[in-house]
């Protein structure tokens, strides 16, 4: 598989979560609420004779600062690990991702804190996904 074709799947997964905006490429303006789909590293021959890759993937979501506590209570509900809003229930509702991978999960969130994107502040929070693939 390509890193575009995981890409879009990851796209396509987090586009299941009502009120998301979803972005396969880093747009040049967001518009939040918005989780974006960003490569990190790419680990080729896992396995044998080029049947496996590991991929690394970092959706980094987005939430206006309308108010502090209606922020942290809307990325909040993005981090959960269950529910209608949670990212990881939705990126690993189909963990082939429409069949881009073997298999995918998202293995933790870091960074959630304030985020400047040109001269705007937004909440936001990285959730790392480790893709198989061949």
């Amino acid at each position: 598989m390509t890193v575009s074709a995981i890409r879009t799947g990851l796209a396509t997964r987090l586009a299941t979560i009502t009120g998301l905006r979803t972005s396969a490429y880093v747009p040049d303006s967001p518009e939040p609420p918005v989780a974006i789909v960003i490569p990190q590293t790419v680990t080729f021959d896992s396995t044998f004779a080029r049947a496996m890759d590991e991929y690394e993937f970092s959706i980094l979501v987005l939430v206006g600062r309308v108010s502090d506590r209606m922020a942290q209570s809307t990325m909040d509900a993005y981090c959960n690990p269950s529910g209608a809003s949670s990212i990881k229930a939705a990126v690993e509702g189909d963990k082939t991702l429409g069949g881009s991978a073997f298999d995918c999960r998202v293995t933790s969130i870091r960074n959630y804190a304030q985020t400047p994107v040109g001269d705007q502040m937004y909440l936001s929070a990285e959730f790392v996904v480790q893709v198989y693939a061949q």
